[in-house]
């Protein structure tokens, strides 16, 4: 009868031990895909693309001058006409300063338009709200971004949320 007692009383004793123990189950997010997906159709993401297009339209059309001139100078070396060959060189000389110093503004023009996309606050509000309602219907105690932890060796599939948490973007 005592090592009954004792018996059940060492179960009692473990199985409040265990219900004490809080399990941790975690999600992780891939907040570069959520971003992307989120962003693609989006205005801004538009405007961004079509200046990019018309960007690289003017420096094509800039280098095909350039390429028109270098092929007027290569003649008129060929045929020794030096005072045409001095002024296309001239030229060839200002035209590629010109579309280097383009080039630079537009790239840091598009950098800028592209880190004011990527760091709107707003978005990351939402996108942390939406995380933790996605985290509180899945029951995961705790997420993890995948672009920010070096220390992810290996997680299951079954623990990434970044699908669910774009579906949910997507219906607000």
């Amino acid at each position: 009868m005592k090592k009954t007692i004792a018996f059940a009383l060492s179960i009692f004793a473990a199985g409040a031990l265990f219900a004490q123990q809080h399990i941790t189950n975690f999600g992780v997010v891939d907040t570069t895909k959520v971003y992307e997906q989120f962003f693609r159709n989006s205005s801004a993401v538009k405007s961004y693309e079509e200046k990019r297009a018309a960007f690289q339209e003017e420096i094509s059309r800039r280098a095909d001058e350039i390429r028109d001139l270098q092929t007027k100078l290569q003649e008129a070396q060929d045929l020794g006409m030096d005072a045409d060959v001095k002024r296309y060189q001239d030229s060839i000389k200002i035209k590629s300063s010109s579309l280097k110093t383009y080039t630079q503004q537009k790239n840091t023009e598009l950098n800028n338009i592209k880190n004011n996309l990527s760091n709107n606050n707003e978005f990351y509000k939402n996108l942390n709200r939406t995380i933790k309602k996605v985290a509180e219907n899945e029951g995961l105690s705790m997420v993890i971004n995948l672009q920010q932890s070096n220390s992810i060796l290996w997680y299951s599939p079954a623990v990434d949320i970044t699908d669910k948490v774009i579906e949910s973007l997507e219906q607000q």
